[in-house]
């Protein structure tokens, strides 16, 4: 989330001073991705199919916020009997926890085209401190939409270990670590 915001900085700074901005999260466009080691015999991937939030940042000022909710029950591994166990109290507990949510604490930028987002995750109730790399940071006007404004992009990359937000099932075969990559795009 916090990439978002620098990702976005980075690119204003890149066309010109820009006041404050407020953007949404293009839901068809934006796609959280998650890697864990499956049984130690392969990587399996997953990938969260909703997810809505804003970004606000004002360039002038070097600030900026990001919001992000996923919903839970959207996740999607390709295999309708291991989404449905990845939604019960085994893992995501989407009854109880249904939304995993991102909120910024800072933004540092590292040129114009990346930057670090420190934030709060939360997933199942949990929160935990995480910094999300961003990188390919990119602004400008959609190329088949011109009635946008302006249109930014950039992906997110960050590691957790799913077990520091209570998700203990089949520890240690499968993995406690999660590669997490977020490809966003949001519209002004």
């Amino acid at each position: 989330m916090k990439r978002l915001v620098i990702l976005f900085v980075l690119l204003m700074l890149a066309i010109g001073p820009v006041s404050a901005a407020s953007y949404k999260i293009d839901s068809a466009h934006t796609y959280p991705n998650f890697t864990i080691s499956h049984l130690g015999f392969s990587k399996m991937h997953g990938r969260f199919g909703k997810t809505k939030g804003s970004l606000d940042m004002d360039l002038s000022a070097g600030t900026g916020a990001v919001n992000i909710t996923i919903d839970a029950a959207s996740v999607d591994t390709g295999f309708k009997k291991r989404d449905d166990h990845l939604r019960s109290p085994d893992f995501f507990n989407v009854v109880e926890f249904p939304e995993i949510t991102f909120k910024s604490s800072s933004v540092k930028f590292n040129g114009k085209s990346s930057a670090v987002v420190n934030g709060k995750l939360t997933i199942m109730g949990v929160s935990k401190d995480v910094s999300l790399n961003v990188s390919d940071i990119k602004c400008g006007k959609h190329p088949f939409n011109p009635k946008l404004n302006e249109v930014c992009g950039f992906n997110a990359t960050t590691d957790v270990k799913r077990s520091d937000f209570g998700i203990k099932y089949g520890l240690p075969a499968i993995g406690d670590d999660v590669s997490i990559e977020i490809e966003v795009e949001a519209t002004r």
